[in-house]
């Protein structure tokens, strides 16, 4: 049973305690021992029931004053220790642990960019780069598109007030690379395109491509298909199936369009491939003539190939992505993924 002696002696403990205390871990812990849920001063509480009704005012009154004065002791030291270190209430606890930061990562069009460079250069490939605001003769005229193409139009492709426009190809780097440096040339050209379509699900007005090109003066078509069917099957699994079908392009002759089998079926038929078994990924040709002579470059003696792809449709097809437009809605949940 509780005696005048025990309460006496808790006070007592409680003092020497405090009178030691020098940091609020210690203010806390002693708060705990004496105020908590099996605390000192909390089970003197509990135990008030078993004291004579006749002596249970006078313990009771004791009891409480102890607690009282423990409560008010505590914060009048908490709070000088806070004065002490400059601390205010609304300061954080810095015994608390510590948060650990978010840590930024690579954007998926940019992982994608490095994937494919880092195949090219494997290949001997240079990456180069080139400005996005051009003039008609970069961006048209020397890749052999007549003035009457649809692509010369306003309404495909975003001029500016003094005549020039937004690249709407990454082929201008090419034009440029040919005009400075003369072949052998083996060069692969990333950056941002621009064209005024409607944005949907699968189409931006700004978006991403690379474009190939080697210039000497022996490769040969079979070069092509070599390069474009090893950087697949690097970039989807070595299981790749590749087709080349006759195509048209101003600036290559032949030319070709680039398929590969669908990674999701196995070449079977699936919806995304269209039910086909085959996925269109790029365009390439060898390099026309024309083009070659406009950046000064004898077609007779020298030869090459070309080939161009959209980073996005790469992206999606790697990660099954369906919506072009989550790439540039920055929506952390989505790109959290990568």
């Amino acid at each position: 049973m509780i005696t005048i002696e025990h309460i006496d002696s808790i006070d007592k403990e409680f003092e020497d305690r405090i009178s030691q205390t020098r940091d609020s871990v210690q203010i806390e812990n002693l708060r705990v021992e004496f105020l908590g849920k099996k605390g000192k001063v909390t089970l003197l509480l509990r135990e008030l029931g078993a004291i004579p009704s006749g002596e249970r005012a006078e313990f009771g009154k004791r009891i409480n004053d102890l607690k009282v004065r423990v409560e008010s002791q505590i914060l009048e030291l908490s709070g000088k220790l806070k004065q002490a270190t400059g601390a205010k209430k609304s300061d954080a606890d810095w015994t608390l642990p510590g948060i650990k930061p978010v840590v930024g990562r690579s954007h998926p069009l940019t992982q994608t960019i490095r994937k494919i460079l880092s195949i090219f250069t494997q290949m001997g490939f240079e990456a180069v780069d080139g400005r996005e605001i051009e003039t008609e003769f970069y961006n048209f005229t020397a890749l052999n598109i007549p003035l009457n193409h649809p692509s010369r139009d306003a309404f495909d492709t975003f001029y500016t007030r003094h005549g020039n426009l937004l690249r709407s190809q990454t082929s201008t780097v090419q034009i440029r690379m040919m005009e400075k440096h003369k072949p052998p040339l083996k060069i692969v050209a990333p950056g941002k395109v621009y064209r005024p379509d409607t944005v949907d699900a699968s189409h931006s007005f700004m978006f991403h491509q690379i474009e190939g090109l080697v210039v000497d003066d022996r490769t040969t078509f079979s070069d092509l298909k070599g390069t474009l069917s090893f950087f697949l099957r690097e970039l989807f699994g070595s299981g790749t199936k590749v087709r080349f079908r006759p195509h048209f392009f101003p600036f290559t002759e032949p030319s070709v369009e680039v398929d590969m089998s669908c990674f999701m079926c196995q070449g079977k038929g699936c919806h995304v491939c269209s039910r086909t078994g085959w996925i269109e990924v790029l365009g390439a040709g060898s390099v026309h003539p024309h083009v070659l002579e406009a950046v000064g470059i004898n077609p007779k003696k020298y030869q090459g190939f070309a080939f161009g792809l959209g980073v996005e449709r790469m992206t999606m097809l790697r990660y099954g992505i369906h919506d072009i437009r989550l790439f540039f809605e920055n929506d952390i949940r989505f790109l959290h993924q990568f």
